[in-house]
């Protein structure tokens, strides 16, 4: 009965999650009208964390000192990706920054390839064709220039796929639920670091409602609750229908953007879009979803 309910429960917990996550974009991009990016990202995670930890219950029976050094490292590439992206999108629209930053599931096969020596099939190769081709139609202007948030958003897709590949070679036989608790805890830690050095601590803007609300939404619904729904959804579905409903991310943050911010989208950037989500589509489920189709027809 649970195995039914869960499976049930999977791909609307999926939808939730990319949902969570694409309307974040645009609720990050007012919040950092008020906060300085460091300490905005220091109190996100620092939250996620610690209910997450809470969340783990019996699970941290499991905890030896080798969590603590993984979780430093996938932690590091964690908090670069998000900290490279945020001042990208205080200087780009929350639309095109939810694209952009989409740009790592195509390059992920092709950082493993560097690092565990695993060829990309064509399918991968036809991803990056797609996937630069539309990134070209969305960030470069009329004089084929690039602006400043449109190509930090692109470095942080490469610290994206390089978080993703580190997670891969550091959380086997580990529970992953208090792997990312330290992972949070870290990029936490390092943003502490960052805003102490760097920025004032906007202690006058976190008693404003709204400042508070929208941080509330980033560090417990964007932060924890989308981390579980996806964990648990990919879980209790088949791999190809998880990717690309996550996927949906980036088209959730360009619709929230539209509505919600008031973003305008050209016909140029809507076909780039088109692209760049083929891209993902191809890269993560090699339009598998359309063979089996076929042969079920036949």
């Amino acid at each position: 009965m649970r195995e039914k309910w869960m499976t049930r429960l999977a791909k609307p917990m999926l939808f939730a999650a990319a949902f969570i996550w694409g309307s974040s974009f645009f609720i990050m991009k007012d919040a950092l009208d008020a906060l300085p990016v460091q300490y905005l990202l220091a109190i996100r995670f620092t939250t996620g964390a610690v209910l997450l930890g809470l969340f783990c219950g019996k699970k941290w029976r499991v905890f030896t000192a080798s969590y603590l050094w993984r979780g430093a490292i996938i932690g590091a590439f964690l908090y670069l990706a998000y900290s490279i992206q945020t001042y990208g999108l205080a200087s780009t629209t929350p639309s095109k920054n939810a694209f952009l930053t989409a740009v790592y599931c195509v390059l992920v096969p092709f950082l493993y390839w560097a690092f565990a020596h695993v060829r990309p099939d064509r399918y991968h190769v036809l991803a990056a064709v797609l996937c630069v081709t539309g990134v070209g139609l969305v960030s470069l202007s009329g004089d084929l220039t690039v602006n400043r948030g449109d190509a930090l958003t692109l470095v942080c897709a490469i610290f994206y796929a390089a978080h993703i590949v580190a997670v891969a070679k550091v959380s086997p036989g580990k529970d992953i639920y208090i792997l990312t608790v330290f992972q949070f805890a870290f990029a936490g830690l390092y943003a502490w670091i960052g805003g102490a050095l760097f920025e004032t601590f906007p202690a006058a803007a976190l008693t404003q409602s709204d400042v508070f609300l929208p941080l509330v939404y980033l560090s417990v619904m964007a932060t924890t609750v989308a981390l579980l729904f996806q964990n648990v959804g990919q879980v209790w579905s088949d791999p190809a229908s998880a990717s690309v409903i996550l996927s949906l991310e980036s088209v959730f943050g360009v619709l929230c953007s539209v509505l919600f911010a008031g973003d305008q989208v050209s016909a140029r950037m809507l076909a780039g879009f088109v692209l760049i989500f083929v891209a993902v589509v191809c890269s993560e489920t090699k339009f598998a979803f359309l063979r089996r189709n076929r042969f079920i027809k036949s």
